[in-house]
């Protein structure tokens, strides 16, 4: 630099205002903003649906914006739109579980190729059994699953692809033999079977077979757990004693007869107002955070990635869904609250359409469609209620809101029938929202039932016992027996 200019410059500088420089971390207002706005989550963070006594107070993974008198509480926050501020990308499952396993089962009629996670249980450990809900995927309970270790190292898990759905596969065979079925011989209006019945015995033979492929000699202690649908399929399997007496226990989320089968009416709606493809996997996760259908973003990184599948390039007529592609620029009008099931994911069918090569710009869909399974909806929620508080084993019920409850659950949680767990601050993905407070609240169930009786915390200031029941020593808790 030359004198000149070295004059020059100086003299711009001495006419500037000075301003003492920033220790070292100190965030500019705009980034502070934004940080407090947009909070990245960490495997553990599920403060997003934390109790509602600190809900006030913090901000969780949901970017949830948190009062103070300096900050812009009715700007649009930033990054929100773009996600640019919030890391989208898909976590692999070997994150969460030791091993997949791929295991075939032959009927009559069909070869089923079922898929599983699993990490197994130790020596002494019990196995939690998971069973997730319509359009979803094992990996639904990922981080939960990660989550029951940590509280309970010795604990495994098996988390379940039911058919139709993640990477579960069904091929049709000639009748009798093990042969596939020729093409002229499959019709194209044919559809899944995905009855009550037809899935709670899928996951008895899963577990059987899972069983047989660890060598192992009989079954540890099996907590079956299952959210939404997958919630009537534990209730299904525990009531008509498939799995024997390996059962300790159920735990239901999120689900109930008497709200599912009055939100059935408008389901079809509200399927059809969601986008019906994604221009990345990126995408998808977005989808799902922004709309508040899963309000963990470390969870939806995990568990939405098998819930989409490649746009085939053509569709049978009858199956070609309206065009609504989503883009980060559009502005949904769903959240999670305006779900009318505890139906879960939205999707297209991978049974129903085969692959086709792809375009030079690859677009994702959903890899299940729950429209082509509205024949069975009600008949999954049916008699639900009576089925759970009449199956044998320790129950567990654990809700997002109390308003979810019907008079024969009240009555029956009243007479202390099973264990009632709410956490009013979760949407209706429970396990993935509140991984941690899920995964601490299922081990504690465990060990209340790992002696084959219910253990129900006594109410506050109660003096009698509860149904009959006879109060333990001074720890104030009941037991009922199974």
């Amino acid at each position: 630099m030359s004198d000149l200019q070295r004059s020059f410059a100086k003299a711009k500088l001495a006419g500037l205002p000075f301003n003492p420089p920033l220790p070292p971390g100190t965030l500019l207002e705009e980034d502070e903003d934004e940080r407090e706005l947009i909070p990245e989550p960490s495997p553990d963070d599920d403060s997003s649906s934390a109790s509602s006594a600190s809900s006030a107070s913090s901000t969780g993974s949901t970017g949830t914006i948190k009062p103070s008198p300096s900050k812009h509480l009715f700007a649009r926050p930033k990054g929100i739109e773009s996600g640019h501020h919030r890391n989208l990308d898909p976590l692999p499952w070997s994150d969460f579980f030791s091993q997949e396993l791929y295991l075939e089962h032959f009927t009559p009629n069909a070869k089923l190729t079922h898929h599983v996670y699993l990490t197994p249980p130790g020596s002494k450990g019990p196995l939690f059994v998971t069973h997730h809900g319509a359009g979803s995927s094992g990996l639904s309970f990922a981080v939960c699953a990660s989550e029951i270790r940590k509280a309970l190292p010795e604990a495994g898990i098996l988390s379940i692809d039911a058919r139709g759905h993640g990477e579960t596969t069904y091929q049709r065979l000639k009748h009798g033999t093990h042969e596939p079925m020729d093409a002229e011989e499959l019709k194209a209006d044919w559809v899944l079977d995905l009855s009550l019945e037809v899935l709670s015995e899928d996951m008895a033979t899963v577990v059987r077979l899972t069983q047989a492929k660890m060598g192992w000699v009989e079954f540890p202690g099996l907590i079956l757990v299952g959210h939404s649908l997958g919630g009537a399929v534990v209730v299904d399997v525990a009531k008509a004693g498939k799995l024997g007496n390996a059962v300790l226990g159920f735990a239901v989320l999120d689900v109930v007869e008497g709200s599912a089968i009055d939100a059935l009416g408008s389901m079809e709606t509200y399927l059809s107002s969601r986008p019906t493809t994604f221009p990345s996997i990126s995408a998808g996760i977005e989808w799902h955070t922004r709309t508040r259908t899963i309000r963990n973003p470390f969870s939806a990184r995990v568990s939405v990635p098998s819930l989409l599948c490649p746009t085939p390039t053509t569709f049978p007529s009858s199956a070609r869904p309206p065009a609504r592609p989503f883009s980060s620029t559009m502005t949904s009008t769903l959240s999670s609250s305006s779900s009318p099931l505890p139906a879960d994911e939205p999707i297209t069918t991978h049974f129903l359409l085969k692959p086709q090569p792809q375009t030079s710009r690859r677009t994702w869909t959903w890899r299940t469609d729950l429209t082509t399974t509205s024949p069975f909806w009600h008949s999954w929620f049916l008699a639900l209620s009576s089925k759970f508080l009449s199956a044998k084993g320790g129950k567990l019920l654990l809700l997002a809101g109390t308003d979810r409850l019907d008079k024969e659950l009240m009555i029956g949680q009243m007479q202390g029938k099973y264990q009632l767990q709410v956490f009013p601050d979760a949407g209706h993905f429970i396990q993935e929202d509140l991984p941690a407070k899920t995964a601490g609240v299922l081990v504690d169930f465990w060990r209340r039932n790992e002696g084959g009786v219910l253990v129900l915390p006594r109410k506050v200031g109660e003096g009698a016992v509860i149904g009959g029941s006879k109060k333990v020593g001074d720890v104030g808790e009941n037991k009922i027996g199974h």
